[in-house]
């Protein structure tokens, strides 16, 4: 079995796990734009693919499927997926399982504002945003807001141009300034919908900060979710997190993946304010905190090569036990140069 991780980048800890749970019963594919991407140094074979904006994009992924007789595809960049989605039919036809959530929820979690929407009406709690400078500052009169405030792309991931504002002059400059970094970045395309909205306002909480990665089966059934409080954090992503068990995390875990019957794992941000839940971020896909989850003993790699496999009983790679600590650290990679 052949799997394909796609904008590979530097997951090289997703790569290996997944070697290891392959064992010789396959190879690791992984692509990127870059063969100087860590992630490919780790990979059996590596390719060089154009930009996922390119129109030869997914062309080039068809032939790297065909070749090299991919059965799995993986996305590791959240804005790929509404692409490899849109396409997820043509794959699937060539024999290759995209492992990815329908349309709409990678929609509704790529799309901050529809994330906020889709959490009230399920009345799990979020922190109060806003899409308007206008309706910012009315709340702020009214004292239904107070400063500090968090002003970021509607659209985007891993903490890209997050600023925080203590006063108007702030919210007002940080307001600018956002939309000038996203028409300089690569956010432009696909904040290109709706560009006139395309910053949102939050309130910020002061709290512990936990990630959770919520895992359904690829019918998009429940199966568990995995918890880890966050100790510190890197340019976006956890450095050091601790694992936790609770019945209260889990039983938000298991609405919103009931929910959104999104395929895999997802990746979800809250915190913890006075013993209160507050649900931040979706993101359908492994997230920069996994490793902390399978080191604390859930295999989610081993468990979708079952699935691939047909295999339901999954439950000798669940292991998963509180009090886990670890913590990241960079390593140099030699990158060839005979590609």
């Amino acid at each position: 079995m052949n799997i394909l991780f796609t904008c590979a980048g530097r997951r090289n800890y997703l790569i290996n796990y997944f070697k290891e749970a392959l064992g010789n019963n396959g190879q690791i594919i992984a692509v990127d734009t870059q063969l100087t991407a860590p992630a490919l140094v780790d990979a059996h074979l590596a390719f060089k693919v154009p930009s996922i904006y390119d129109p030869e994009y997914i062309d080039s992924l068809k032939s790297i499927v065909k070749d090299n007789n991919v059965k799995a595809i993986i996305s590791l960049n959240d804005l790929e997926l509404p692409i490899l989605s849109q396409h997820k039919k043509e794959f699937e036809d060539m024999g290759s399982k995209v492992i990815i959530s329908d349309e709409n929820v990678i929609d509704m979690s790529s799309d901050k504002w529809k994330t906020y929407n889709f959490f009230s009406k399920l009345n799990i709690p979020t922190p109060k945003t806003f899409i308007t400078i206008e309706s910012v500052l009315e709340a702020i009169k009214n004292n239904t807001l107070q400063y500090p405030l968090i002003v970021k792309p509607r659209w985007g991931s891993a903490s890209i141009g997050v600023d925080i504002a203590e006063n108007e002059k702030e919210l007002l400059l940080a307001y600018e300034l956002q939309k000038l970094r996203i028409e300089k970045s690569i956010l432009k395309t696909v904040s290109s919908s709706d560009i006139d909205h395309s910053i949102i306002i939050q309130e910020k909480l002061d709290g512990e900060e936990y990630g959770m990665d919520i895992l359904n089966d690829f019918n998009g059934d429940y199966y568990g979710c995995f918890v880890r409080k966050k100790l510190s954090m890197r340019s976006g992503e956890t450095d050091k997190a601790v694992s936790v068990i609770k019945d209260e995390f889990s039983e938000f875990g298991e609405l919103i993946g009931n929910h959104t019957k999104h395929i895999g794992n997802m990746d979800c941000d809250f915190f913890v304010v006075k013993d209160k839940i507050y649900i931040l971020e979706l993101n359908p896909r492994f997230g920069g905190g996994y490793p902390f989850s399978h080191e604390a003993g859930i295999n989610t790699p081993a468990i979708y090569i079952s699935w691939l496999q047909n295999n339901k009983e999954v439950s000798e790679f669940n292991k998963f036990k509180p009090g886990q600590l670890f913590s990241k650290c960079d390593m140099l990679m030699k990158i060839p140069t005979n590609y």
